[in-house]
Formats: C-alpha cells, sequence, structure tokens
C-alpha cells in the first residue's frame, strides 16, 4: 500500500468525485457524444518509426518508479509497433481525479494504475474497457497468474483490469528482542491472544511489545483473516452493499485486541504516517508490528538487528482464512483509438511475463502476479539471503479463497478507511471498541447511502 499524509482531505474529495461522476453515469455517452461534435477525432500519435505511442499514468514514486521506467524503456525497445509513455501522476488520489477530466473520451491515458479500493468506482464510471474483452479475444491463459490477486478483480467473472502492484501485510518482529525476552525468535505468535501475551514479555522501559498503523487497511486484513465481511451483499460483491458488517463480531475481535494491549501499556500508538511506524520499529521502540509485504526488504536492509517475518495474526477462536491482496491494478480505457487499446494489452502482457515479474519483485518487494517468476534464478538467490520474502508469498498462496479474503467493493472506499481511522483514534483515547465501531460503521453507512442515491 502507499502511504498518504492527506487520508481526510483526499477521501472526502473522492467521495465527492464518486457522486458527482455516479450522478452523470447515465447520460455520459450522451454528452461526450454532443460535447465532441463537430470536433476532428484524435489522430493515434505515432514516432518517426511508425510504432504507435501511448500515455501510461501511474502512481510509482521511490523505486517503484525507477523500476516501472527501466521496464517501459526495456518494452519500447524489445519490438518496433509500440511506444509506452510512463507518466507519474502523484498519489492515488491524485491521478484519479485527473482521470475524471478524460475519462472515456478518445483523450484518455491508455493505462491507468488505480488502487484496489478504486475497483469499485472504476467499474461504475463507465470509463474502462473490460481487459476480459482482451483475454477472450486473444485467448490468453489466466491460469498462469496468481488465482488470490485475480480474486479481487474479478466481478462477475469477468476480470476488468490487469493487476499490477500486488502487496498484502505482514507482521515484523525483532528478534534480538525476542531472544532478549526468552521467547523463540523462530516461532512468532500466531492468534490474538499469543501476541498480547508476547507483547507483555517483550515490553521495556524504552520499548512496546506491538503496534499497528493507524490505518483502514490492517484493520480490513484483520477482519479478512477471520473470515469475517467488510459489508453486506456478500462483501458488495452481490450487488451494491448498502450498510457496513465490520462492527460485528470479527471487528470487535480487532478491536478489542488492540484495546487489550492498549489498556496494558504494551501497544505503541504511532499514528498514521508510515515512516514513522518503520522508524519505531527500527530504532528498537516497538518489537512486532504489521507493514506491507512491499515494504520488508527495505525494513530488513535497515533495520540494525535481525528482523522476523510472519503471517498477520488471527482471532483464538476461528481458523486463519488468509489475506486480501492491496495495491493496485492497471485499467484500459474505453473510448480511445483500437491501436491504442491493442498497444496498451500488449503491454499488458509483457508485464505478466515471469522475468519481468521476477525483476519487478527484487526490485519492488510486491508480488509477482505470475507464480512462475518465482522460479526464477534470481529470485531464488534472492530468497536465499533474503528468507522473509518467501513468507509473504507463503501467507498469499495459502490464503483460502472466499468472499472474505476476495476483498469488500464499495465505491466510497477511501471515506470508510477514514472512519476507521477514527474510530482507532477514538479507541486509543479510551472509548468502548463497540461504540467506536459503531460510528464508523454508522459514517460509511451514510456515505455508502449517498452514493447509491446518487447512481
Amino acid at each position: 500500500m502507499r502511504k498518504s499524509s492527506k487520508f481526510g482531505f483526499l477521501a472526502l474529495l473522492l467521495l465527492s468525485l464518486f457522486a458527482l461522476v455516479a450522478c452523470t453515469n447515465s447520460d455520459s455517452s450522451s454528452s461526450e457524444k454532443d460535447g465532441n461534435e463537430g470536433k476532428t477525432e484524435k489522430e493515434v500519435v505515432t514516432t518517426e518509426e511508425g510504432k504507435t505511442v501511448i500515455s501510461f499514468w501511474h502512481a510509482m514514486s521511490g523505486a517503484g518508479q525507477t523500476s516501472l521506467d527501466a521496464i517501459v524503456a526495456d518494452f519500447n525497445a524489445s519490438q518496433d509497433k509500440y511506444e509506452v509513455q510512463a507518466e507519474f501522476q502523484g498519489s492515488y488520489e491524485e491521478s484519479l481525479t485527473k482521470l475524471r477530466s478524460v475519462g472515456g473520451t478518445k483523450d484518455a491515458p491508455a493505462i491507468t494504475q488505480v488502487f484496489e479500493v478504486g475497483t469499485k468506482y472504476m467499474i461504475d464510471s463507465g470509463f474502462v474497457e473490460p481487459i476480459q474483452n482482451f483475454i477472450d479475444k486473444d485467448k490468453y491463459d489466466l491460469s498462469q497468474l496468481e488465482e488470490n490477486i485475480l480474486n479481487y478483480y474479478t466481478v462477475d467473472d469477468q476480470l476488468y483490469s490487469m493487476p499490477f502492484n500486488s502487496s498484502t501485510p505482514v507482521m515484523l518482529y525483532n528478534k534480538d528482542a525476542f531472544k532478549a525476552a526468552g521467547l523463540d525468535p523462530e516461532k512468532a505468535p500466531e492468534t490474538f491472544s499469543e501476541v498480547i501475551d508476547a507483547a507483555a514479555k517483550l515490553k521495556t522501559d524504552d520499548m512496546k511489545g506491538f503496534s499497528m498503523l493507524t490505518y483502514g487497511w490492517f484493520f480490513e486484513e484483520l477482519v479478512a483473516t477471520q473470515g469475517g465481511l467488510y459489508v453486506n451483499e456478500e462483501n458488495g460483491r452481490a450487488g451494491d452493499a448498502t450498510e457496513a458488517t465490520f462492527n460485528g463480531p470479527e471487528g470487535l475481535n480487532a478491536f478489542n485486541f488492540l484495546d487489550t494491549m492498549n489498556k496494558a501499556g504494551t501497544f505503541g500508538n504511532f499514528g498514521p504516517n508510515w515512516d514513522d511506524i518503520r522508524a519505531a520499529f527500527q530504532s528498537g521502540k516497538v518489537a512486532m508490528y504489521m507493514d506491507s509485504s512491499a515494504g520488508v526488504k527495505g525494513i530488513i536492509d535497515n533495520a540494525p538487528f535481525e528482523v522476523g517475518a510472519a503471517y498477520i495474526p488471527y482471532a483464538d477462536e476461528v481458523k486463519r482464512n488468509g489475506v486480501v491482496i492491496g495495491g493496485a491494478s492497471l485499467w484500459m480505457s474505453k473510448g480511445i483509438a483500437e491501436a491504442e487499446q491493442e498497444a496498451a494489452w500488449e503491454f499488458m502482457k509483457y508485464l505478466t511475463t515471469p522475468e519481468i515479474q521476477a525483476r519487478w519483485h527484487l526490485e519492488t518487494g510486491y508480488f509477482a502476479i505470475n507464480p512462475s517468476a518465482y522460479e526464477e534464478q534470481n529470485v531464488k538467490d534472492a530468497w536465499e539471503v533474503t528468507p522473509q520474502l518467501k513468507v509473504t508469498v507463503d501467507q498469499l498462496q495459502s490464503t483460502e479463497p472466499s468472499i472474505a479474503t476476495q476483498g469488500a467493493l464499495i465505491s466510497v472506499f477511501p471515506e470508510s478507511r477514514q472512519q476507521i481511522v477514527t474510530a482507532l483514534e477514538n479507541l486509543y483515547q479510551g472509548m468502548d471498541a463497540q461504540e467506536a465501531l459503531d460510528a464508523a460503521a454508522e459514517g460509511t453507512n451514510r456515505a455508502i447511502e449517498i452514493a447509491n442515491k446518487t447512481k
């Protein structure tokens, strides 16, 4: 997942955006047609060599952008028909806002990278061409890709977008601190009660036992791994969700888990900023915490102690179900020239090859959406040096496919995540766990109701 310091503002901005788009969906086709009457159709841009040029809007920065730019350059050099131009658009939220002004028209980028919680919005927007159409036409073999990643982006048996940078949460822990506390550094706690007990033993005057970023994604995962649903209508996949269900037993289990440690003084609250919680772990201020699988290698490389990686914890009274995929996928625009769509599809296929996915996995820490990448020698060599990377893959591949682990679909997910952030903050300030959860559910329900009324 990507970090953001703009949770509240951007969540509200997106809620407004979703409502506006929903209002105009019913007549968008006619208005766009009327607006384009009399205008000359945009010609397909080509290079001097005759290559079809397409725009690829993305939100990768840092190491992700460096790797992506190099992959794009290699694709362009690998064939003589297409030229992809990768264009950084800022955060996921900023990119999606920009897409609103051109989506569904001939001026839209051929490919846009959109975070996973934007899936419902993209499907409803009318901006996109489901890639299932190209899969069927090309007889592309989807079985070569990771099932537990495809599941999230598959709706009504159609794959709408191509998974790209995929991640899940993982629990990281300080093996040196485990040894000092008399705990087995090779056996991480698995259940909520085991984490609570370990956190008590790990706590010192300078170190808390456990922490979790104040971010809705991690709460969603703690609910899903218990088999719990986030919203009704089968997590929004059987129809438009009308109310939140995350304030049920599974959500309460998660809040009670955090509340118990917070009241015992073994929980470290480092806020909503990814850098802050990672710095706290690396400086020895907390012994265990949850992070994105995409951040694992960076933590290992920079921590002054041995880092362990483990599956995320789950409630004692249930079985572990697994994790929901996070990250983002690539969406193809509707309304652009056929030659541009063809170029976009060829680039997407290139990205899914084992060689490219192995490279992406090693350079960024994201999962390979093609599991054959893990058989590449460079990946095997890397796993020998950093076996923690394999733990993240094992957790994903052992996930039980279900409605819970497929993930929820609601167009107002960013707003709902902000409701969870507020609920967590209230919990840490002493509010009753059920009361805090119910307030978040009510806020989510209001947002869903507005979105559904304006569709």
